[in-house]
């Protein structure tokens, strides 16, 4: 009862949020006609949509936001017509396309009054645009639904919550409709009025298009009621203790974690001693090497930029195959080279392929892999190897890993990891001069990167790749460790070690991933590198988490990553990698701290650079 409670008074706080912003002229665009028979149904429809919408969201996974996606892409267009019909009441009749027709339907009054049904329909639509912004009693309903499935229960909260919004909205609307009553008594004023609502809504529509309910409004609201709606969960809704020692199960774990560490390292050491060995003193592109084929290609599981390949079709091409993730940091370092050696030598019968391989669950998504090769400026083909077919197929254990192929079909020379791009080149050239004996572009290739494709300073990385997930975490500090798949309440210890790193706030700590569950909470790391990322995930409903940067307890300023401002703040809008630290200064040991705004974030791993 008393979390139902909670639910509808932190409903009815979200009249004083910014985030209300947008879908307030959709409400009041009919605030002239009977409330019983106009306002009443908007605001029943708009509650009902967003507890169901949110209850599947919450639970449902991917299929359910993309559903929602749909859903919000036609309210807009019905309101965008809306509105349009606000301001001129003659488009509807010159205009003959069937939702013109219903916009117009819904903004016009008849002499039977209004309908309750186009009511509820707009109410409908209005639940599908609304993203209130996510304080501390939303974020404990929606980790609720995360954490305990679907249930009578958390669609009742939800309802709740939303009941408590249409609370406030329905006295702000009986007030203006009587304001709008008194405007009617004047000459001329109801037209004009009627003018300025429709303006108001195609801004709503125009601000929910561009993300702004979601972003800066998102971002104006963290200090309006979070303080008060926290100091009601405090109260009513206590945190239960958690162990604070932990069990044999998770010690045992850990030592074996340490071992994999330790045989990670020594792979390492390993793959460079390799590297060197595959740096030969000359290049002899003519010798043939019919011990090493070019492995069959059959087990991508999508192809982008190109049909699927075969080593049948690209017989009589020279072929780089580049075994690459998107939130890898060293793959998006390589990325300049590769982008820009097919550039120059795709005329002269070079074939790249890069085969992405993905590390985590994320990147199996074709859609984020669509949007990664889109906005990385990928144009050759690329494998989607989610099975790690073809990865099995090459026997391959690195990303990146680079295998050069003659126009015979036989792998001629590998790289693992970043650098000798010199090396690469000098291979690509003698293959295709071994092929097709043609002149080719001009040997140097210069590469100016910036931003995470920018080369490390590796004299002061002195920070390791750290997974946040338990199966390869290392070097955690928070007291108790990382209690496995289970909720936990951290805390981050006053002092930490180099390379060491915590979490504060309640968590769930699975096998790759670490979930916030608490309204806010926090992750810190003592590092000693030029460069900071992190590997970061929205929620799974979707929606964006922001969050803010400190290092040493101090804004970033000029030591920002492009990924946030210089005061520190950033939104986590897309499972990717995000560059949080670039520093200008000389390097030491700082410790950098990131408080996230919102429940739901979820993080893999940092790298450095």
């Amino acid at each position: 009862m008393l979390l139902l409670f909670l639910a509808y008074f932190g409903g009815v706080l979200t009249i004083l949020s910014p985030c209300i912003l947008p879908i307030l002229p959709f409400v009041f665009a009919r605030a002239d006609q009977p409330f019983r028979k106009s306002g009443l149904p908007l605001l029943a429809g708009m509650a009902a949509t967003f507890a169901v919408v949110a209850s599947l969201a919450a639970v449902g996974g991917g299929w359910a936001v993309r559903a929602n996606q749909f859903g919000r892409i036609a309210a807009l267009v019905l309101f965008g017509v809306f509105g349009l019909t606000l301001l001129f009441p003659s488009l509807a009749e010159r205009l003959s396309r069937p939702f013109v027709r219903l916009g117009s339907r819904l903004s016009q009054n008849s002499d039977a009054g209004p309908s309750i049904t186009n009511s509820f329909l707009l109410g409908i639509g209005t639940g599908l645009l609304w993203a209130p912004c996510a304080g501390p009693i939303l974020g404990l309903i929606l980790t609720g639904a995360a954490l305990g499935g679907a249930s009578a229960h958390t669609a009742l909260l939800l309802l709740a919550y939303a009941a408590g919004a249409a609370t406030s909205l329905a006295i702000a609307l009986l007030a203006g409709g009587r304001v709008f009553a008194a405007l009617k008594r004047s000459l001329g004023a109801e037209e004009w009025v009627r003018r300025i609502l429709g303006v108001a809504v195609l801004a709503g529509v125009a601000a929910v298009a561009l993300g702004l309910d979601r972003g800066i409004l998102t971002r104006l609201s963290l200090a309006s009621t979070s303080n008060l709606e926290q100091r009601l969960v405090d109260r009513f809704h206590p945190r239960s203790k958690q162990a604070t020692t932990p069990n044999d199960q998770m010690m045992a774990g850990k030592d074996q974690m340490m071992a994999s560490n330790d045989q990670m390292m020594a792979g390492k050491d390993q793959m460079m001693a390799v590297n060197q060995q595959m740096k030969p003193a000359s290049v002899d592109a003519s010798r043939p090497n019919s011990e090493l084929p070019l492995p069959d290609l059959s087990g991508a599981t999508a192809w982008i930029n190109s049909p699927a390949l075969t080593p049948t079709s690209l017989h009589g091409k020279v072929v780089l195959v580049d075994f690459w993730t998107y939130s890898c940091i060293n793959c998006l370092r390589t990325l300049p080279y590769i982008k820009a050696w097919y550039d120059k030598y795709k005329d002269s019968g070079l074939v790249i392929v890069g085969v992405h391989t993905p590390e985590f669950p994320f990147e199996k998504d074709g859609s984020n892999v669509r949007k990664a090769v889109h906005d990385l400026g990928i144009s050759y083909p690329v494998a989607m190897d989610n099975d790690y077919a073809i990865w099995r197929s090459f026997n391959n254990e690195y990303w990146p890993a680079d295998y050069f192929v003659d126009a015979t079909g036989h792998i001629r020379y590998h790289h693992f990891g970043e650098g000798n791009y010199e090396e690469s080149e000098k291979w690509i050239r003698d293959l295709l001069k071994a092929a097709n004996r043609r002149p080719l572009p001009a040997a140097a290739t210069e590469i100016a990167a910036t931003g995470t494709e920018a080369p490390p300073d590796s004299d002061d990385v002195q920070s390791p790749e750290t997974y946040i997930g338990y199966e390869r975490a290392q070097d955690f500090a928070s007291p108790g460790g990382l209690n496995h798949d289970k909720p936990q309440q951290y805390q981050a210890p006053g002092e930490l070690n180099r390379n060491q790193w915590a979490l504060d706030g309640r968590w769930r700590d699975a096998g790759q991933i670490a979930t916030l569950l608490s309204p806010t909470g926090k992750i810190v790391y003592r590092f000693h590198a030029r460069d900071l990322h992190l590997v970061l995930g929205p929620a799974r409903t979707g929606s964006p988490v922001h969050f803010r940067v400190t290092i040493d307890g101090k804004v970033p300023g000029a030591d920002h990553g492009m990924d946030i401002d210089a005061d520190g703040y950033g939104t986590v809008t897309e499972d990717r990698l995000y560059q949080l630290i670039r520093q200008h200064g000389k390097i030491q040991d700082r410790i950098f701290e990131i408080e996230f705004l919102a429940p739901g974030v979820q993080a893999y791993s940092f790298t450095f650079g």
